[in-house]
């Protein structure tokens, strides 16, 4: 189920953080979450459990101990805290009583394919845990949660080794059987030091008021007492005073009475009334022929009418997996057994019907060298109930099933609100994140034809003013001869050109950090210095520049098969800048400085970067490469003294373009 997948990323997340877990997922295959009610594959598991020992670098042994302990605490806040305390008042009772648990939530998680445990206590006080499973390879969870629960509700720390691994090939099913020897130890906090240390001298003090209390003769009286009961049976001497404190109430003297059942000499019920008063049970004797039967269940197994026939001709034991034998029964005696009937064995018009379940305890009766199997019908829901064709009159009104049943049917119908309820917030979820994913891109979509300060101001309604760059370097390119190039290509050739050079430009401007201002056509306009003023704006461009030149070398014209070339021209001086327009607001920079870049590109030389003076004083002193020009006429400016930009003397081709 989802519930166990759900825990073990809790885990990783609490423990190893998000990114882990993102990671660990990825490299499994498997989602991002998982509905509680959902059945999920078991390899999703292994796979996620096998990826965590890879990733985090510790053993699988590890890991699935460390589940264990996680699981047992994450059960207990998912709600199953109470329901765990009351299994049992010690750690043997509570192991013994775990089948019984995952009985019940079999009603709810109908799938649910839970392994089985068998205890037995040893004379040293130590434990011999059997555990069953299907799932081979996960035994070591179990030394986590056994260990969690031992510390948490009993205050023992355990020790659990393994002292034999087999198969069970005889077993039906749950072959895996893994034997673990538990030794415990107690373990007290200092208050409870204090606290045990404190009553042994309350005990102390409180002997010499019980000795003046009660005389010699009532003590020997209460001594035989205990004796004759055989209570004080112990392979360890007790002191005086020990003897004393198990047989009275401190303080006030009275004898405890010990507890002795008293048993009527013949049984006072006649076999019709028990037959009618427990309809769902079953004596058999050792070859496993049926001695008697309750009415309820002679009704739905009609052969059992018939005595002496052989139980297992009619029923099959579902759960625990074991063979239908009496040795296989008597040793999983205090385990529940759960029956069922088989399709075969029924009547010809029942054999469309869903067959029935049993489930109860087995009790070997040893003066009759039989078992009684004290039973009742395992059913789910009325649903259940009315496809057998059963009602609840057919259950005693002393059996708690009717009111399982009912409450069953409630507790299902919640748990399918709860299912909708948490489908519906894992779809929320997704829109959630695939919204937020959408948002980013429409956020870098923005920020891509604006600035991002601009932007975020436009984004809150703000009016964006216009700004006064008292310094900046303006950059224009474009192709060479392109006027030609369009009237012997197709569209879709200019197209695809352009689109190679401008990804390589783009990428460029992320390297040296500069605003892409606009595109017009085969014109690549770019500003350093705008819209976040720096005082290394120049150098920007000149580096920026020499990618490009490099950079179109990798773009091929498609009329001649050679790479393209293009004209660059840099200028540096003030700019006025702000954003025009409400449709498609675009960021324009304003002034002269644009107009005699745009200049220097156009009076520029193939393959060429084109400097005007300005710029050239700019990088005059920054380890770059120039050389004179000379005068030239500018359109609309007459006489300019011009340079060209050879290379940066300090950068690597491999700086330059960005590349590791």
């Amino acid at each position: 189920y989802g519930f166990i997948n759900t825990c073990l990323k809790s885990l990783v997340v609490e423990k190893y953080g998000e990114e882990t877990w993102e990671k660990l997922r990825l490299q499994a295959g498997v989602q991002d979450s998982f509905l509680t009610f959902e059945v999920y594959k078991d390899e999703i598991t292994m796979q996620l459990v096998d990826k965590a020992c890879k990733i985090l670098g510790v053993s699988a042994d590890t890991v699935l101990r460390e589940f264990g302990e996680y699981f047992f605490e994450f059960c207990k806040r998912s709600g199953y805290d109470h329901m765990l305390r009351t299994l049992g008042g010690n750690l043997y009772e509570f192991i013994e009583n775990l089948d019984s648990l995952h009985s019940y939530l079999s009603l709810s998680y109908q799938e649910m394919n839970a392994p089985s445990f068998r205890v037995e206590k040893n004379e040293d006080g130590s434990m011999h845990l059997h555990y069953y499973s299907d799932r081979r390879g996960l035994c070591h969870i179990v030394p986590g949660i056994i260990g969690a629960a031992a510390l948490d509700f009993f205050n023992i720390e355990i020790s659990m080794e393994i002292v034999s691994q087999m198969e069970e090939e005889e077993r039906t099913g749950k072959k895996e059987h893994i034997v673990f020897l538990v030794t415990q130890n107690p373990v007290f906090s200092y208050k409870e030091r204090n606290e045990f240390s404190s009553s042994s001298q309350y005990l102390a003090d409180a002997e010499k008021k019980i000795e003046n209390q009660l005389n010699k003769e009532d003590l020997e009286r209460a001594k035989n007492t205990i004796r004759d009961r055989g209570t004080s049976v112990c392979p360890v001497k007790k002191s005086h005073w020990k003897t004393i404190r198990g047989i009275i109430t401190l303080g006030k003297g009275k004898l405890l009475r010990g507890f002795d059942p008293v048993y009527p000499k013949s049984l006072w019920i006649d076999t019709k009334t028990f037959c009618n008063g427990l309809p769902f049970h079953m004596v058999f004797d050792k070859e496993l022929r049926v001695k008697q039967a309750g009415v309820s269940i002679q009704k739905i197994v009609p052969g059992l009418q018939t005595m002496g026939i052989y139980l297992d001709h009619y029923f099959s034991i579902v759960h625990p997996e074991v063979p239908f034998t009496i040795s296989s029964i008597q040793k999983f005696i205090n385990s529940q057994f759960v029956f069922q009937t088989k399709r075969e064995m029924m009547p010809e018009s029942w054999k469309q019907r869903p067959m029935l379940e049993l489930r109860g305890q087995m009790i070997w009766m040893e003066s009759l060298q039989c078992m009684l199997y004290l039973c009742s019908p395992l059913l789910r829901t009325l649903h259940e109930l009315e496809e057998r064709q059963m009602h609840i009159a057919d259950i005693a009104p002393h059996d708690v099933t009717r009111d399982l049943i009912l409450l069953n049917q409630q507790r299902l119908a919640e748990m399918e609100l709860s299912n909708q309820l948490e489908r519906k917030k894992e779809e929320l979820r997704i829109l959630s994140k695939h919204l937020e994913e959408e948002k980013k891109k429409t956020e870098a979509l923005l920020y891509a034809m604006l600035p991002q300060h601009v932007a975020n101001q436009l984004k809150e309604g703000k009016r964006v003013e216009a700004g006064e760059f008292k310094e900046c370097t303006i950059l224009f390119s474009d192709v060479v001869t392109f006027t030609n190039i369009c009237a012997q290509c197709e569209p879709i050739q200019i197209v695809l050109m352009l689109n190679s050079m401008y990804l390589r430009f783009d990428r460029l401007t992320t390297v040296h950090d500069v605003y892409k201002v606009e595109t017009i056509g085969d014109a690549y306009m770019v500003v350093g210095g705008v819209p976040v003023p720096v005082p290394t704006h120049a150098e920007r461009v000149a580096n920026f520049a020499l990618g490009m030149i490099i950079a179109a070398k990798g773009v091929q014209n498609p009329v001649s098969g050679n790479p393209i070339q293009i004209r660059v021209g840099i200028h540096t001086g003030p700019v006025l800048a702000g954003v025009v327009g409400e449709k498609m607001p675009r960021y324009c920079l304003f002034g002269d400085t644009v107009n005699i870049a745009s200049r220097m590109e156009s009076h520029g030389v193939p393959s060429k970067i084109h400097l005007s003076s300005s710029a050239y004083q700019c990088l005059k002193y920054k380890n770059f490469e120039m050389i004179e020009r000379g005068e030239i006429e500018v359109k609309g400016k007459g006489k300019m003294h011009t340079y060209f930009l050879i290379r940066n003397k300090t950068a690597t081709e491999n700086e330059i373009m960005g590349r590791p």
